[in-house]
């Protein structure tokens, strides 16, 4: 039986939003003060670049707008 377009797009969703949720949780383990030296600012540059990320993905749902590829780096 072949997959339709719907249960395609609910089998990839399911797997790749949870693995957003669990890429998150472990960027919040970063947190730790004891494991981990970090100032703040580099917190607040994590914070914006998942923001407009999050805010882009929105947008392309909203759109249909083209793939957009962007990289992170503190440095």
């Amino acid at each position: 039986m072949t997959e339709t377009d719907r249960e395609k797009f609910v089998r990839l969703a399911n797997k790749r939003v949870n693995n957003a949720i669990k890429a998150i949780e472990l960027i919040g383990n970063l947190s730790n003060r004891s494991n981990y030296d970090y100032l703040q600012e580099n917190a607040e540059k994590i914070f914006l670049a998942l923001g407009k990320e999050l805010k882009a993905c929105r947008e392309r749902f909203s759109n249909a707008g083209g793939k957009r590829e962007r990289k992170f780096s503190l440095g």
